[in-house]
């Protein structure tokens, strides 16, 4: 068993040094820090349940998280991605936390109003905190700027959508974090037949989720570890994404289905490697 460790160990620890040492080269600096960065990725997927609607089929949803504008990410190519996101026409427009990296030394939060604000989703809006939302005093600064940008903020709280005499419920639970969630106050009213989609912002909460009646769980957080290696995978995790790091997991004997987007942004370091920034979206679909 020690042996066992102990190569494990090994491997681990080289693993790291090999990532090093491609992040060190000037091909390995240039393409992490200026290329993939950049190479945003828009992946559409379908999902299937006997609970969705038949009112609700074809519906698309669009989620899009962790900006983290200020921390490399600027204004510019904000509006450029806000002029992406129009150009997909989805119904839903979801954004799971983490929209300004440092919220107490950005200047001029409010340009961002605007820029959200031009966003185009049918049946609507809806936002929740991550854990740099309200890091850096945020938590009033990000209430201000989604709501008065037209989003919905779920804190704690639940929503119904209604299309064609048909219902949906979308429901968002306060940051792990840093926040004050309650699964309890989010989710105990929600009726167990009711289709019902969970905005968390960190992805670990789906071990919890997944005993109360929700179906589809979106996620953040992780940005798909930012640097990965082959073979090994997210070199480093944040807290409450070590689980589940990135794409689609199921969870428990329902189950719940949970997606984790792997973000826009970066945080801490300017890289990514292998885990390009992307959009998700979903389209819903009455059936097993």
């Amino acid at each position: 068993m020690s042996e066992q460790y102990t190569r494990r160990g090994f491997l681990k620890r080289a693993f790291g040094y090999s990532i090093g040492a491609i992040l060190t080269t000037a091909f390995g600096y240039t393409y992490s820090r200026y290329i993939e960065p950049h190479q945003l990725e828009i992946n559409r997927y379908d999902v299937r349940s006997p609970y969705i609607p038949k009112g609700f089929k074809g519906i698309r949803i669009l989620q899009f998280s962790d900006t983290h504008i200020g921390h490399y990410y600027d204004i510019d190519q904000f509006s450029e991605l806000i002029h992406t996101i129009n150009g997909l026409e989805a119904d839903l427009v979801f954004f799971t936390g983490d929209l300004i990296d440092a919220p107490d030394r950005y200047p001029n939060p409010s340009q961002l109003i605007p820029l959200l604000s031009a966003i185009r989703a049918p049946l609507g809006k809806f936002s929740i905190y991550g854990n740099h939302d309200h890091g850096g005093y945020g938590t009033e600064s990000y209430k201000q700027i989604m709501e008065q940008a037209g989003f919905t903020l779920l804190i704690n709280s639940a929503t119904n959508i209604t299309f064609l005499n048909e219902t949906i419920t979308i429901a968002g639970l306060d940051d792990y974090m840093l926040g004050r969630p309650d699964f309890e106050q989010t989710l105990r009213q929600i009726p167990e037949n009711e289709y019902t989609i969970l905005l968390a912002h960190e992805p670990d909460v789906a071990k919890i989720s997944h005993s109360y009646p929700v179906h589809l769980q979106l996620s953040g957080h992780s940005h798909g570890g930012q640097v990965q290696f082959p073979f090994y995978g997210a070199v480093i995790t944040p807290p409450y994404a070590s689980d589940y790091v990135e794409g689609f997991y199921e969870i428990g004997n329902i189950p719940l289905t949970l997606y984790v987007n792997r973000g826009l942004g970066t945080t801490r370091v300017p890289f990514r490697f292998l885990s390009k920034p992307e959009i998700s979206i979903f389209t819903l679909k009455p059936g097993t």
